[in-house]
């Protein structure tokens, strides 16, 4: 039961404080338009590659994102500090700015298409930039492991790949009917789900503070 507690509990963390910065539904629209004079075979191609490239550059920074802070002399419970101050404020500019986004068309040159783009442009920036990726260290220093049980690991470890697995398949269906989404939705639908998500988001990287802060009053009590 315990286990299964931190698998839920890892699960919704990761996928809760991702979503609304990965934003894939937001994007769809920029990767419909970069990819829409290539055949709809390739399409789906890309698809699936930006969905594995976009997990596989997220789980590297969740996992030695914050251990390689720790080799520079950074304490792990100041990493988390610092991983939910970034979640906050960019939980924050979600909830109350009219527009803003980790990812952005503006960013992406226009000759971009025209080279193999599965990774660049499309996964990095455009579907997984700076944003996502300091909120991904922010998650992988949120529980430092010294202070767990094996069940209490291997559920955080199971949840949190768990919850970068379901990144990575939203990833894929939003591109993969990335012309449909958007008319499906529209734009007052995407605005709803962002600052839904937006509000979660900030609430997450307040418990991220809260918990750094513990952690560090733990460690020096004096």
């Amino acid at each position: 039961m315990e286990a299964l507690h931190s698998v839920l509990s890892a699960f919704l963390v990761t996928f809760a404080a991702l979503f609304p910065i990965v934003n894939p539904i937001e994007a769809a629209p920029f990767y419909h338009v970069l990819t829409k004079d290539l055949s709809v075979a390739r399409q789906r191609t890309l698809a699936r590659k930006v969905a594995i490239s976009g997990f596989a550059l997220l789980l590297g920074s969740m996992v030695l994102g914050p251990w390689l802070l720790v080799v520079f002399g950074i304490e792990l419970p100041v990493v988390r500090i610092a991983g939910g101050l970034v979640v906050t404020m960019l939980g924050w500019k979600l909830l109350t700015q009219e527009q803003w986004s980790d990812h952005s068309s503006s960013q992406v040159p226009d000759d971009a298409m025209d080279r193999e783009g599965a990774f660049y442009p499309l996964t990095m920036p455009l579907t997984v930039g700076p944003g996502s990726m300091s909120v991904a260290i922010g998650i992988g220093s949120r529980k430092p492991f010294g202070v767990m049980n094996f069940a209490e690991i291997a559920g955080t470890v199971v949840g949190g790949l768990m919850g970068l697995v379901a990144i990575g398949m939203s990833i894929y269906i939003a591109y993969r009917f990335a012309g449909n989404l958007s008319r499906i939705l529209g734009a007052s639908g995407v605005e709803v789900l962002v600052r839904l998500s937006a509000f979660i988001l900030l609430c997450i990287g307040i418990e991220f503070l809260w918990s750094g802060y513990e952690a560090l009053l733990a460690a020096h009590p004096h």
